[in-house]
């Protein structure tokens, strides 16, 4: 390269740099993303197995697809990993929205963590009607909970489920049983008409209440009660203690009205504040009583066996249900029936059952 004459004796104070020769015609700094590999079913199935999280969060997340592509590994790891689950407690959580459930979570968690309890908090956070999306911000809200080393957060989408659980939450805790999860927290939606799919899932169930909002017993329904393995009325602090105490004794004097449960258990309410932390002991001392209760009775092993039978009728329906919507034939002749329903050419009742006839003869 010649040099600049810039930089001869007679320009003094003057210097000029020499270029850079050959400019590279691809950007040094540009960063390229290679096509992510896909995992095999071989490879979830030994990282979970080994306890990796970031495995077991992919294997979750594929789970939770829709895609055929992914719902065929997803069955193959499931499948593998069941012969190693079943070794958790489960505990189901409800209550009404503002009860505090998210806090009690954590403030429950991080009791266990600190037992050497592994746990595995499977975080439903309702979906929008309208968007079909979901916030999923209880991993943020639950700060102290989530920087625990023996700690699993896993928001999911409701996507519209029954009773506020997540479709595919009965997989996952599979999968987290299989990773070497001892404990595992199912937080519901909320209270609601179908809270049947949380309690077919869990060992325990959990109706989290809250006082001072007006008639305690107002927000008591017999269903979700009848369901109830326990009750923790929560925000027991402050000014609220007393109505804490007393909405205790209006819990036990309507729990004693209920006919005797299938366990022989008998269901019982515990106060605490998930703020002060206060309370959280003896509310998982009711827990573990009761865990040591049905498994001496036997109880225990014969509503896990229950709950894989109504799960057996749950998939098949789902499965049928899928199978309907996602045929094309199907989808063409829907929207048919549904212009001759809407123009008052058909009645609901008859579309519907031409549709399931034609989806039959179809198969």
């Amino acid at each position: 390269m010649m040099e600049h004459p810039e930089n001869s004796d007679e320009y003094k104070g003057l210097v000029v740099n020499e270029g850079v020769v050959n400019l590279p015609q691809v950007n040094p700094y540009a960063t390229f993303h290679r096509k992510k590999r896909v995992l095999t079913a071989d490879e979830y199935v030994e990282g979970i197995l080994k306890g990796d999280i970031t495995l077991l969060s992919q294997a979750v997340t594929l789970v939770e697809s829709n895609l055929p592509s992914d719902q065929a590994i997803a069955q193959q790891v499931i499948e593998r990993c069941l012969p190693h689950a079943g070794g958790s407690v489960r505990v189901g959580i409800t209550g009404v929205p503002g009860a505090g459930k998210s806090t009690f979570i954590e403030a429950l968690g991080t009791e266990l963590c600190k037992q050497g309890k592994h746990l595995a908090v499977l975080a439903i956070d309702p979906s929008s009607e309208r968007s079909k999306g979901s916030i999923l911000g209880d991993k943020t809200r639950m700060n102290e909970l989530s920087v625990q080393a023996n700690a699993f957060i896993r928001p999911s989408p409701s996507a519209g489920s029954l009773g506020g659980v997540a479709r595919k939450t009965r997989e996952t805790i599979v999968l987290c049983e299989a990773a070497g999860f001892d404990t595992i927290l199912v937080e519901t939606v909320g209270v609601g008409q179908s809270e049947t799919a949380a309690h077919s899932m869990v060992d325990f169930f959990l109706l989290l209440q809250v006082t001072g909002t007006g008639d305690e017993l107002q927000g008591i329904k017999r269903g979700i009660m009848e369901m109830a393995d326990g009750i923790a009325i929560n925000k027991c602090d402050g000014h609220n203690v007393e109505r804490a105490q007393a909405a205790k004794v209006s819990f036990k004097n309507a729990l004693a009205l209920f006919p005797p449960t299938e366990s022989g258990w008998k269901p019982y309410a515990e106060t605490c504040s998930a703020v002060e932390k206060t309370g959280i002991q003896e509310v998982w001392k009711m827990i573990e009583q009761y865990i040591r209760f049905t498994r001496e009775s036997g109880y225990f092993d014969v509503k896990r066996t229950e709950q894989a039978k109504y799960w057996m009728y749950e998939t098949i329906n789902s499965s049928l249900l899928n199978g309907f919507y996602q045929n094309p034939e199907m989808e063409a002749l829907t929207r048919l029936m549904e212009k001759k329903v809407l123009n008052n050419e058909i009645s609901s009742f008859i579309a519907a059952s031409e549709l399931i006839n034609a989806y039959t003869k179809r198969q």
